[in-house]
């Protein structure tokens, strides 16, 4: 099994009371398959192929150079041949950019919005900062 920062992360976030819920625009059937593959069996999706969410939570779709820089090719490059990720084919809008965000009660406590593809997100330290 091969498991992403985000399934590392993953025993931190819990032990922080939070829950990690997975958004994304393709087939449920297909995602959870990648999710259980990279060490994320169990986690909550939320299938929104029309980006109903993304936009409430302010993130666009990326700008060529978001998605296709220089820092963007080679993190996919490794991930994809270092990282046995491989490439796959795309089953949903390739230009929407990511974020994470930790909600309690009815409001954003933290966030993270990719400036790039590459981004790097502190998994567990968003939620360490934070008491639930």
């Amino acid at each position: 099994m091969r498991t992403g920062a985000l399934a590392r992360a993953r025993p931190a976030i819990e032990a922080a009371g939070a829950r990690i819920i997975l958004v994304h625009m393709g087939d449920s059937q297909a995602i959870g398959r990648l999710i259980e593959k990279h060490g994320l069996a169990g986690v909550d999706q939320i299938r929104d192929p029309e980006r109903k969410l993304c936009g409430a939570f302010g993130l666009k779709r990326g700008r060529p150079w978001q998605l296709f820089g220089p820092k963007v090719l080679v993190r996919g490059l490794l991930a994809a041949v270092l990282g046995g990720h491989g490439i796959g084919r795309l089953s949903a809008d390739s230009f929407q950019m990511p974020g994470l965000f930790l909600i309690h009660g009815s409001g954003i406590v933290r966030r993270f919005r990719h400036r790039t593809a590459a981004g790097r997100p502190d998994y567990a330290g968003i939620c360490a900062r934070t008491s639930l």
